[in-house]
């Protein structure tokens, strides 16, 4: 089974600390979250966000 990238963002968005997405996806490694992330950054690295204050 395939996790893809943007499934392990929005869980870790929803508040799930990176034990709990262990948890609920056993064949996922905590080197797999790490590379997620590493991932993200890439990808918006080079893009400028504005983001609204509350």
């Amino acid at each position: 089974m395939s996790i893809t990238v943007g499934f392990i963002l929005k869980r870790l968005a929803s508040k799930l600390s990176v034990q709990e997405v262990l948890e609920a996806s056993p064949e996922l490694e905590e080197e797999d979250i790490r590379q997620t992330l590493n991932y993200a950054a890439w990808a918006v690295s080079d893009r400028i966000i504005t983001i609204p204050s509350a």
